[in-house]
């Protein structure tokens, strides 16, 4: 193990799943991190104060500007001191630039790739959870300043690969294997989701999530996003990446090399791990999650994807290998019509269907200028998408 030193963090969307469970984490090795910064979108205020005031953070910031007297407030409440409170995205974008030696992003959504980009070019380390980065950011999460080796994936399944890829080179690997869990209604036709309600469709059966990323598991669009970030951060070609259905979620994920041999990385679901390794690689630490109890009989099974019940995957790898432009109209697309499913205004074959539809409306747009310019560019696109997904959802 190399010589251990204190590496300063900023967490982004310390309140939601990635970032409780990252706190967690450092709780428990305290004598490695240090936290200078948290980030929330402002929803759960008190948290984020008692948040600030257990690890003494110097630094907090709340995309929702209005949120910042009522978090000041709540500080005073929870015994802060000293902490300093700004509001509004270009203070979560300055707090992620702020040279922090690991940035954790676990912000949920396109909002979260500025943030990224700021991080990376600031030559902090960037502990990625936001799928979003990548997946609408294309290449320009990956601009002339981004050493090689500073992304680390905080995706289970990503993190999985990443520790395989260890076992060879670039040249050596053959495909990519994801799993998935299949999620709440795995076995299940098309015709048995017709009348899915949300309540069905949050209750998974592995994971423990935010309700737009247990939506996303629930259709499988998830599996289709993990696909275009596996893609584009270990750049291997679509066409050699796999799904795979693996109910109980103990192999994250594989890589299969070039003379046969297939590497995966096991452990019972618990995302302290992946987000554990995304803080201290390369090296490992100890009292992270629970291991594999090979003392029990257990079984592993692996299915194919029904591409035909979930057609999120397929619709994905099209994005992928169409443009970056796509792949950002899939995910802004797919947010407006999780949301408006979970707020009973769209049936639930409604959400993919309505993503495809606007995918078809802009395609030969998109085709004929395929590439972003800059990130405002991204952020008009998206709200095009949303806007066009806003309209096919009301005509229903």
């Amino acid at each position: 193990m190399s010589e251990v030193s204190i590496r300063s963090v900023v967490l982004l969307g310390s309140t939601g799943s990635i970032g409780t469970q990252g706190l967690d984490v450092i709780a428990r090795h305290p004598e490695r991190f240090t936290v200078t910064g948290l980030a929330a979108g402002g929803a759960h205020v008190e948290l984020l104060a008692r948040q600030a005031a257990q690890f003494h953070v110097p630094e907090v910031a709340v995309f929702d500007a209005s949120k910042v007297k009522e978090l000041e407030e709540a500080l005073v409440q929870a015994g802060a001191k000293g902490t300093h409170v700004s509001g509004g995205p270009d203070a979560v974008i300055a707090l992620a630039a702020s040279g922090a030696d690991v940035v954790l992003n676990g912000i949920t959504g396109s909002i979260g790739l500025e943030p990224s980009i700021a991080a990376l070019h600031a030559g902090s380390q960037l502990a990625l959870a936001n799928k979003e980065s990548v997946v609408a950011g294309g290449h320009l999460l990956f601009g002339a300043q981004v050493r090689e080796a500073q992304i680390n994936p905080v995706d289970s399944e990503h993190s999985a690969i990443w520790q395989s890829l260890r076992s060879g080179t670039h040249a050596e690997v053959s495909k990519l294997v994801v799993t998935a869990s299949g999620g709440p209604f795995r076995g299940w036709k098309r015709a048995d989701m017709e009348h899915v309600t949300p309540e069905q469709a949050l209750h998974h059966p592995t994971w423990n999530m935010g309700p737009v990323v247990t939506i996303n598991s629930s259709t499988l669009m998830n599996k289709g996003l993990e696909v275009i970030e596996a893609s584009r951060l270990f750049d291997i070609a679509p066409d050699r990446i796999e799904v795979t259905v693996h109910p109980q979620s103990i192999v994250h994920s594989m890589v299969e090399f070039s003379d046969g041999a297939t590497i995966g990385q096991a452990s019972p679901p618990d995302m302290r791990l992946p987000i554990a390794l995304g803080l201290s690689a390369p090296d490992r630490m100890d009292n992270v999650a629970v291991a594999c109890d090979w003392t029990k009989a257990a079984t592993w099974t692996f299915e194919p994807l029904d591409n035909e019940a979930f057609p999120a995957v397929q619709l994905a790898r099209h994005c992928l290998s169409a443009s970056e432009k796509h792949t950002a109209v899939l995910n802004a697309a797919n947010e407006q019509a999780v949301h408006a499913f979970l707020d009973h205004r769209l049936p639930y074959l409604g959400i993919v269907d309505t993503v495809k539809a606007v995918l078809d409306e802009m395609d030969v747009e998109l085709r004929g200028n395929p590439l972003f310019n800059d990130v405002e560019e991204m952020n008009q696109l998206e709200c095009e998408a949303r806007r066009r997904a806003d309209d096919l959802i009301n005509r229903q």
